[in-house]
């Protein structure tokens, strides 16, 4: 799988990329009002005229960002080789001048301008500290990406879309206390690309003390899917949970049966392991046992697929790497 295309839609509303340079001069007349959207700013990732800054500044005057309810920043200037550094300073500077801002995508690039696994990331935690009334952050790119641990009273929803994310920021995210959580999504990755967390670095998530209130778990898009599967089979945060998705990655009947066999899964809303290396009879053993208890099972293969060598050695990919 590859992101090909730009964000659509982001925190509930319609996204809107800010005009550039070349087009009409911009004015309040001709935007959409500034809470009717989620407002992208990007500039060229290759040889770009303007700095990510510059548009930037250009919008801070363009629009009354009083009311701007969320923010999408798209490619800055050699994203395959200079970190956001500059764009999260320059987010952090204009803080007053957001006060209503509830959703921040960091990195909306798709592959034409950066692979994902290419996209320098950075520090993010300025960002949850400067913005302390955000209730949904995501982050794309995982090469560089620091996450220390923070506490963030209002913060809904956090997603972080990686081929790799580091240990270390899986570490930070799951040390981190954050009471309004209900939605967090991990695409892990795998080491190849620096995702290099193993199960035990997953524990505090399993045991969801610092998520009081999540729903919603998403732990996909790794080799260790077996592994963890393991792990949520006895994890108390799942007894809450509304949502479990360990998809896009290397699941195979293991880690399927292992979470057949553990704790109840019948009080879930929806079961998500699509994108999977599951035998057609644990396929049909999902859906008879818990789709009659009302259970959404996705076990759609997708595009997931092995290769063999002549020696019989195995090869299984997850849904997003480079």
């Amino acid at each position: 799988m590859t992101i090909g295309s730009h964000l659509e839609e982001f925190h509930g509303l319609p996204a809107f990329t800010f005009p550039d340079t070349d087009d009409t001069p911009t004015d309040a007349s001709s935007l959409p009002a500034p809470d009717s959207v989620a407002w992208r700013i990007a500039v060229d990732s290759y040889e770009a005229e303007e700095q990510w800054e510059e548009a930037f500044a250009r919008f801070l005057k363009a629009v009354d960002t009083q009311q701007v309810r969320a923010l999408i920043v798209g490619a800055w200037s050699d994203v395959y080789d200079t970190g956001p550094d500059e764009v999260i300073g320059a987010l952090v500077a204009a803080r007053d001048r957001l006060p209503t801002l509830r959703g921040l995508f960091l990195g909306d690039i798709v592959m034409e301008e950066c692979e994902i696994s290419w996209i320098v990331q950075g520090d993010v935690a300025p960002l949850l500290e400067a913005f302390p009334g955000l209730e949904e952050f995501a982050v794309r790119g995982g090469n560089q990406l620091a996450f220390p641990a923070v506490r963030h009273e209002r913060l809904r929803k956090l997603t972080v879309e990686s081929g790799g994310i580091p240990v270390a920021a899986v570490r930070g995210i799951a040390d981190s206390d954050l009471p309004a959580l209900v939605d967090l999504d991990l695409w892990l990755g795998t080491p190849e690309y620096g995702g290099d967390a193993e199960v035990a670095d997953l524990e505090p998530f399993f045991a969801g003390s610092r998520l009081p209130r999540l729903t919603r778990l998403a732990l996909h898009n790794s080799e260790i899917q077996d592994a963890i599967c393991a792990a949520l089979a006895s994890a108390p945060v799942v007894a809450r949970l509304e949502v479990l998705d360990v998809s896009m990655g290397v699941l195979t009947d293991d880690g399927a049966t292992a979470l057949l066999t553990g704790q109840p899964l019948t009080h879930l809303k929806k079961l998500d392991l699509h994108h999977n290396y599951l035998s057609a009879a644990l396929r049909t053993r999902l859906l008879q046992t818990l789709e009659g208890a009302g259970v959404e099972v996705d076990v759609d293969v997708d595009d997931a697929d092995a290769d063999a060598d002549e020696d019989g050695t195995v090869w299984r990919f997850v849904a997003v790497g480079e």
